[in-house]
């Protein structure tokens, strides 16, 4: 099959200096930089365009993404791909532990184990991706999340170690 210039579809986006949020650490929490992304004060980050994720709910060791499937999200089988589920995993269970730490305070994923459950495509509807902090200590911090479709099935779950470490602002 020859693909023809019709078949062809294009996408553009554009984001925001990543150093405006960068420029934030030792200046706010975790919890108020994800809170001031989520109200629009401040850029979200340029995955986030990226992947053409939507709403970003945030509160203490809790975190809400959205996602709307789209052909562009498409593995050769025609459903979302696994590494797109993955980033939005990744992203819920790390801004979930961002979310419990104070100025000064970064962390950084040491793993992230992804369990794949049913396929997600554009008729899933939005992706709602709920991450939760389930342990923290000094050192490390426990995450899981999970990816429900518009009707309520599991997509996809995680758990993620994330590291954690003193941040100097710059």
């Amino acid at each position: 099959m020859t693909q023809t210039e019709d078949d062809l579809r294009q996408r553009t986006f554009s984001w925001s200096d990543p150093m405006l949020n960068a420029a934030q650490i030792g200046r706010r929490s975790g919890l108020e930089l994800l809170q001031a992304m989520g109200r629009g004060e401040l850029p979200a980050p340029p995955i986030m365009h990226l992947l053409g994720t939507g709403e970003l709910e945030a509160e203490a060791g809790r975190v809400v993404v959205t996602l709307e499937p789209q052909e562009y999200h498409y593995n050769p089988l025609g459903s979302v791909h696994g590494g797109v589920l993955a980033t939005l995993l990744d992203t819920a269970t790390g801004c979930a532990v961002h979310s419990t730490l104070p100025v000064g305070v970064g962390y950084t994923t040491l793993d992230l184990t992804t369990k794949f459950l049913r396929p997600a495509s554009v008729a899933s509807g939005v992706l709602t991706c709920e991450g939760t902090v389930i342990s923290k200590g000094r050192r490390t911090a426990l995450a899981e999340a999970r990816i429900t479709d518009a009707r309520g099935g599991l997509v996809a779950h995680a758990t993620s170690t994330c590291m954690l470490f003193g941040l100097t602002a710059s």
